[in-house]
């Protein structure tokens, strides 16, 4: 099956204006990025905004999947170049034809001339190109509204491209675009997703766990790290940030009320990322929060938890539930890890009856009273660990800052 190159398409970021050429930048450092691994592959950029990868004999399906994780990409298209020639050209689209074991039975062409040298304009295309193929593959028809295979003939200046086939890219805007945030990362099914989506619109994330050894394992700790190395595939690589929590949890369940513990807990967690994110540069928190799943989540829980940070605090996953959320898990392959049934800080101290409508004044209150809390929160911060997690199996490269 012959594949010359790889057509690139581009979503949003067509539509930034003056901005445009950062954009485009940004996701050609990440289209290098991920091709790396196939060293005869070559990007290349024309007028107009158009891109492609050359294969030069590198494997089409390896090049698919390494694209499949470039942010801001909105589709790809495996396509045969061939000089802007009308018996190239024919041959090209008999090729592209052939290409698929079940025969369509209806077809159309599709021509865009930007050669506005070429001697045959856009209609007579459909006609030459049309008329090749019906001349020399039995059983096809043309069907202009409907077709079961609609073959695309772009006339450039020094080359042409002709396919058939749309894949779908992630889409968003490129890695880092947006900024840089700090996603509270669990080792449960929603923060990832919310990393994930996070990057998607832009950002540039580094993840912060909150674990309390020795009432959570090792084993806990390697799921998130394992999950952060997932995320790391789409950013080629994502600090982690380990924060020790035992201290802090054991205080609040010996001094404060029973069903406050999950809402000053989130409090203090806010409080920290908060002073890690100005340590880091970033502006903003990313969580995996989903409306009324569980009790600290609730709006009124949300509003006094979110008080406790000056930075916005973003929620991906706030109107989504869990039929959505899975998908999108087992889609980039963070599902298997986290089902694992490693627990982690946030299941620890749980009480028979959380507060699900807190008031804002008590829990501040109680805050008041903990003096213990500013400097148990400093310390945390202090002898947080960072750990840089990349792509690549559990190696050496994974090391402490």
């Amino acid at each position: 099956m012959r594949t010359d190159v790889i057509l690139l398409r581009f979503g949003e970021i067509m539509l930034k204006g003056r901005n445009r050429a950062r954009f485009e930048n940004q996701i050609v450092q990440q289209i290098k990025r991920v091709l790396k691994p196939l060293a005869k592959a070559e990007l290349h950029k024309e007028s107009h905004g158009r891109m492609y990868v050359e294969l030069n004999g590198e494997s089409y399906e390896e090049a698919q999947q390494a694209l499949s994780k470039v942010f801001g990409l909105l589709s790809i298209s495996p396509a045969i170049k061939v000089a802007p020639e009308l018996a190239a050209l024919q041959e090209a689209a008999l090729v592209e034809m052939n290409r698929y074991p079940e025969k369509p039975k209806t077809f159309k062409v599709s021509v865009r001339r930007v050669n506005k040298q070429f001697p045959h304009d856009t209609y007579e295309m459909h006609d030459l190109l049309g008329g090749h193929i019906l001349q020399h593959v039995d059983g096809l028809k043309v069907d202009v509204k409907h077709p079961e295979l609609e073959l695309h003939v772009e006339i450039r200046n020094r080359d042409s491209f002709v396919y058939s086939k749309k894949v779908a890219g992630p889409g968003g805007f490129p890695l880092g675009s947006n900024g840089k945030a700090m996603l509270m990362l669990s080792g449960g099914i929603d923060s990832p997703v919310a990393g994930y989506l996070a990057m998607k619109r832009g950002l540039r994330i580094e993840a912060v766990h909150f674990h309390s050894y020795p009432y959570t394992s090792e084993r806990a700790k390697q799921k998130v790290i394992d999950l952060t190395r997932v995320l790391a595939d789409y950013a080629g690589s994502i600090h982690l940030h380990l924060v020790p929590f035992t201290e802090i949890q054991t205080k609040l369940k010996e001094s404060c009320r029973d069903n406050l513990i999950i809402t000053l807990m989130r409090r203090a967690m806010y409080r920290i990322t908060e002073q890690l994110a100005e340590k880091r540069d970033a502006l903003a928190i990313v969580t995996g929060e989903s409306l009324g799943q569980v009790a600290s989540q609730t709006l009124s829980n949300m509003n006094v938890i979110g008080r406790a940070a000056e930075i916005p605090v973003l929620r991906p996953l706030v109107t989504m539930d869990k039929l959505e959320i899975i998908p999108i898990a087992e889609t980039i392959r963070t599902f298997p890890i986290s089902i694992l049934p490693y627990e982690d800080c946030c299941t620890l101290f749980v009480p028979k009856s959380p507060s699900t409508n807190p008031s804002l004044k008590v829990v501040e209150r109680q805050e008041a009273w903990m003096e213990w809390l500013p400097e148990a929160i400093r310390e945390a911060v202090e002898k947080t660990e960072i750990m840089l997690i990349k792509p690549e199996e559990k190696s050496e490269e994974d090391h402490l800052f």
